[in-house]
């Protein structure tokens, strides 16, 4: 299995993983030695397309000449985006497989290896006296593709899942699918509209987690904020803007699900663990969320906000359902309301109508707002979206300047909130040792946080390696896409401890355990 994407995409990964171990089929981390390779994929932006069909063309290209009979299976948003073209653009595929058959998903490795047999074994020619049997014309079969245009599938507790974070971790599904009408983005055509687990079916699932020793749950979802609306009796699809999510929230009965009620129910299991809120909609935050945040200890001071933009044009050409006005208000409101809370957000940068004007708008609200964490996105030009047919289109050169300048911009501010830690004690989870290579690797980029440094990791941090270093996460750290912290001590991994901040770097923190 090579499963692209984001996190949402993993949880789909190690569903289909559980589903096939449960079947009896065995997995193994040697790609040479699979009789069938899944590829997982993602087609959120162009970059991301790019990485799964170059993934799928290598795998094609390692089993000429490793394994010919090796069946190959895609599955995930890219063929759940263009399963009529796929068959023909990859005839190298064997099975594509969408969304919805994720629980199916040992048949269909069933079927590919079937395919892939029958497309390397050729019938031979009976011998002649005076001739070599030569094999017969190899007739090529059309790939199988089994893709529910608009899918409908949500995992729950009974669900097969084989987790590939590490132990310590987790990822938990509380929704799949949105409703909005971001004019940017591909996702509900690929996805479906949104739709809701039962709670009681997530508690389940958290206290398996816990009981697996799982220190941290990352709730996910497409928009984890809608979570609960469409339980209610009689839900209507169209409350994207904040007017309409307060109306429909103030209409809820008070034992209604909704995010905030999730969020107590797990704060209330027993066990030693924090829960991070991933993907939130500014135009669905409201007062009661804040106060859950603010009063369930178990739950961290961290919330991921995507804005996208600040400039009220550019929010009302990219369907955001905000203004600045409502943005600024809506921080002013969290950071109040929670002590000491560190916000996540993402901007994009290029957008169709974008001028210098409105760029510079954005550049200054970075500066003033001093966001704890940040990443910048070049505008990915989608075909099937409302924003790939709009006039204005910015120059893909424009796009990664000013991009570059955004994180320039967050990197001065990063660096002024690191240093103002100096000092601090702070609870952290410890993910293992920190060796050499560890803290050379820091300086790794990913397409979600594109982080901008002064200098690379040795330049700014440059420990003494006699002794024994460990990196953990902080509350503001999410896993893969924000900083770190290196310790100097021997600490326990996977576990919380106590530590003190005695410097920075650019995003990261060096500490010491509190003994």
């Amino acid at each position: 299995m090579i499963s692209l994407g984001c996190a949402k995409n993993l949880v789909d990964s190690e569903i289909m993983l559980g589903h096939l171990m449960k079947d009896g089929l065995s997995i193994t981390n040697d790609p040479e030695e699979a009789d069938v390779l899944i590829v997982n994929t993602c087609s959120f932006i162009d970059s991301a397309q790019e990485e799964s069909v170059d993934t799928i063309l290598e795998s094609s290209e390692l089993r000429k000449a490793k394994n010919r009979g090796q069946g190959l299976v895609v599955a995930g948003c890219l063929t759940q985006r263009y399963s009529k073209e796929l068959p023909k653009l990859l005839p190298e595929v064997d099975v594509f497989m969408g969304i919805d058959q994720v629980g199916e998903v040992s048949n269909l490795v069933k079927l590919a290896h079937q395919h892939r047999k029958s497309k390397v074994s050729r019938p031979r020619k009976k011998k002649a006296d005076s001739e070599t049997a030569k094999p017969a014309p190899k007739v090529e079969q059309a790939p199988i593709m089994d893709v529910t245009a608009r899918p409908v599938y949500i995992p729950d507790y009974t669900t097969p899942r084989f987790r590939l974070t590490p132990h310590h971790f987790a990822y938990l599904k509380i929704a799949e699918g949105c409703n909005h009408p971001c004019s940017f983005c591909i996702i509900p055509r690929m996805r479906g509209s949104h739709r809701s687990r039962k709670p009681e079916d997530i508690l389940e699932e958290a206290k398996a987690m816990i009981r697996d020793g799982v220190k941290e749950i990352n709730l996910i979802s497409q928009d984890s904020t809608y979570y609960g609306m469409d339980l209610r009796k009689d839900p209507r699809r169209n409350i994207a803007s904040p007017q309409k999510f307060k109306e429909a929230s103030d209409a809820l009965p008070e034992d209604a699900t909704t995010l905030s009620s999730l969020l107590r129910q797990l704060n209330a299991l027993e066990g030693d663990f924090w829960v991070r809120i991933l993907y939130t909609h500014p135009a669905h935050w409201t007062d009661e969320l804040i106060r859950t945040i603010a009063e369930c200890e178990k739950v961290v001071k961290y919330v991921d906000i995507p804005l996208q933009h600040i400039h009220s044009t550019m929010l009302e050409r990219m369907r955001r359902e905000t203004s600045r006005e409502y943005i600024e208000e809506l921080i002013q409101r969290i950071r109040k309301g929670i002590p000491g809370i560190a916000i996540r957000t993402t901007f994009i940068v290029g957008f169709p109508g974008e001028t210098e004007g409105s760029f510079e708008s954005l550049l200054d609200f970075i500066r003033e707002t001093k966001f704890e964490r940040l990443g910048v996105f070049g505008y990915s030009h989608e075909e099937g979206t409302r924003a790939g047919g709009m006039a204005n289109q910015v120059d893909d050169l424009v796009k990664e300047a000013r991009k570059a300048e955004a994180m320039e911009a967050q990197l001065d501010v990063a660096k002024e909130i690191a240093a103002a830690q100096k000092g601090k004690i702070m609870r952290v989870l410890v993910e293992g040792p920190a060796d050499q290579q560890v803290i050379e690797e820091a300086n790794i980029q990913s397409w979600e946080h594109g982080f901008t440094r002064s200098g690379t990791p040795c330049e700014t941090f440059t420990p003494d390696m006699s002794e024994p270093w460990m990196i953990a996460r902080g509350e503001s750290d999410a896993p893969d896409i924000d900083g770190r912290i290196y310790i100097r001590g021997d600490l326990e991994p996977h576990q919380f401890h106590q530590v003190r901040v005695v410097g920075s770097t650019d995003y990261d923190l060096i500490a010491e355990p509190v003994l």
